[in-house]
């Protein structure tokens, strides 16, 4: 399985980031203290924690640590430490820079949740105020639809059937479960079903069409979340054109 290559530049800078820093410091060794040097590494290994992923800080960690211990302890060029007092510094360092290096991984993919739950949530309510619109029409409702369930669901494909329900192919439930042939599917551990997969929009009891979608090969399921929105759009296309029905202004 091949790492993206932001996830490979991370890992590559928790190795060389460290080594670097090392190297600029050496000539600075006997007028730099430990505890500060200790400080400059630990700001190295948040940053590539912040920029990569946990991997990569505890790679940053590790290697921090191991070119102190290196470059700025007796004896030099040596893996091997005389004082204690470097030893409880070399140790610290790696410890607190395991720690450190996940709490900022961590702010990082919390971080990228909330961009993702604030896009979502624009998403949806777009969508609704589209739907509520007096001026928009259930056409509009369902192309707006379209779109944003290609973008959520990453997918090759999306779009409308009208009319009655044909055949039987994987359905996407209000749940964000993914049936087939009435069974449950493992969306996590076995990805997408192959084929087009349905999103049945009915309001009320009453079916007014589905939205066929069809996943861009090789990508990664979306998450329960994205799921569940994409669920929650469906059901807005669903009112705007039981609306458009009930008033004689919708298609059959």
């Amino acid at each position: 399985m091949r790492l993206p290559l932001r996830d490979v530049a991370a890992l590559a800078a928790g190795f060389l980031a460290p080594f670097a820093t090392a190297l600029i410091f050496q000539p600075f060794r006997t007028s730099v203290t430990h505890t500060n040097l200790a400080l400059v590494f630990m700001v190295v290994v948040v940053a590539v924690s912040a920029l990569g992923n946990r991997l990569a800080g505890a790679i940053a960690a590790l290697s921090a640590a191991a070119w102190f211990d290196f470059f700025h302890t007796a004896p030099f060029q040596t893996f091997d430490i005389d004082r204690r007092s470097d030893i409880e510094t070399a140790v610290l360092l790696f410890v607190a820079g395991l720690i450190v290096s996940q709490l900022a991984a961590r702010a990082r993919v919390l971080k990228r949740v909330a961009l993702t739950d604030a896009s979502h949530l624009e998403r949806l309510h777009g969508t609704t105020r589209l739907a509520q619109s007096s001026g928009a029409s259930s056409d509009e409702v369902v192309r707006r639809t379209r779109r944003e369930l290609t973008e959520i669901l990453d997918l090759s494909a999306c779009r409308f059937e009208y009319g009655t329900l044909l055949g039987h192919p994987p359905r996407l439930d209000p749940d964000g479960t993914v049936r087939v042939a009435d069974w449950i599917w493992d969306l996590e551990r076995q990805g997408w079903p192959e084929g087009e997969i349905e999103l049945r929009a009915d309001v009320h009891g009453r079916y007014q069409g589905r939205f066929m979608i069809t996943p861009t090969p090789g990508s990664v399921p979306p998450s329960l979340e994205a799921r569940l929105v994409a669920a929650d759009l469906v059901a807005q296309a669903a009112t705007a054109l039981d609306d458009d029905t009930r008033t004689g202004t919708g298609q059959a």
